[in-house]
């Protein structure tokens, strides 16, 4: 009960986490584009990784079997699917990035049926439908524009990835510290984003970005969101099945809503809170069980 309850902590760190990013990646996308931003981001969080890896004394050993898992999940979950999120949330709404990531947990739970062999029981289905709901309640009902339609499938193709990104986590084996997990994905996505990066790098307005809200926003996306957001998940992850795990990902449309209320000005009504109740309610199934 205790390694279900840290590990639900754990997870739900991680979407409020990223729930927030939301709210950041939108005031620094206009000065910096969603491929430098990943990049940059990513060049912070692995200096703050490897920090934090000599500062716990990390094995940095990799078993040879193990390093095509590691890289999948490396360009599957912290190069595909970032850049397309980026990419999403850039040329669609906010409301239409908040339904379709909120699919990730229902994919997850897929995915581990395929991969992990994981059963859906009553409880996971209940959850799920509730959660589900409870987002839907939070965003309202989106009609998709045409012209949103490039930003739709980036954000669909973006929640396939994670979720698929998830799944291969538990394949990882136990003796690998999420640290060092997390450090090697996120270099993976460095070698593969450098080479279209680099030549776009002379591009950015650098004048822009000593404004305290962009290199504010880069040390969060970097140092919070990633570093710290991607340890946290993985190490969740590690402790409940990925079925059960992937519902706290709809922790993030609740924290972004919020802030967004708190920061940007948006107006939330009383959907915002019953949906989060019945969210709460879905989480509160995983954890008793």
């Amino acid at each position: 009960m205790k390694k279900t309850l840290l590990g639900s902590l754990y997870l739900s760190l991680a979407a409020s986490i990223w729930g927030g990013m939301y709210v950041v990646v939108k005031v620094v996308v206009d000065t910096v584009p969603p491929l430098e931003l990943v990049w940059l981001r990513y060049m912070i969080a692995i200096i703050a990784l490897f920090i934090i890896g000599i500062i716990t004394k990390q094995s940095w050993r990799i078993d040879k079997r193990d390093w095509l898992l590691i890289f999948m999940i490396g360009l599957i979950g912290n190069t595909i699917s970032i850049v397309a999120q980026e990419i999403g949330t850039m040329l669609s709404t906010a409301q239409m990035g908040a339904i379709i990531t909120a699919t990730t947990p229902a994919f997850m739970v897929v995915f581990a049926r395929f991969i992990l062999k994981e059963k859906i029981n009553f409880k996971k289905a209940v959850s799920i439908i509730l959660a589900t709901f409870g987002v839907y309640m939070i965003v309202g009902s989106a009609h998709i524009d045409s012209s949103y339609q490039l930003g739709g499938v980036a954000l669909l193709i973006a929640a396939l990835t994670w979720s698929l990104m998830s799944v291969l986590i538990k394949r990882v084996p136990e003796q690998y510290s999420p640290i060092v997990v997390t450090s090697y994905g996120t270099l993976v996505a460095i070698i593969v984003l450098t080479p279209l990066a680099i030549p776009r790098l002379k591009n950015l307005d650098f004048h822009a970005m000593v404004e305290p809200s962009i290199w504010g926003g880069l040390l969060y996306l970097g140092v919070i969101s990633t570093a710290c957001g991607f340890l946290l998940w993985n190490r969740g992850l590690q402790m409940l099945n990925a079925a059960s795990g992937g519902l706290f990902f709809f922790f993030q449309p609740i924290v972004g809503t919020f802030l967004g209320w708190l920061l940007l000005g948006e107006q939330i009504g009383v959907s915002f809170w019953v949906g989060t109740v019945l969210i709460f309610s879905g989480v509160l199934l995983v954890i008793r069980e």
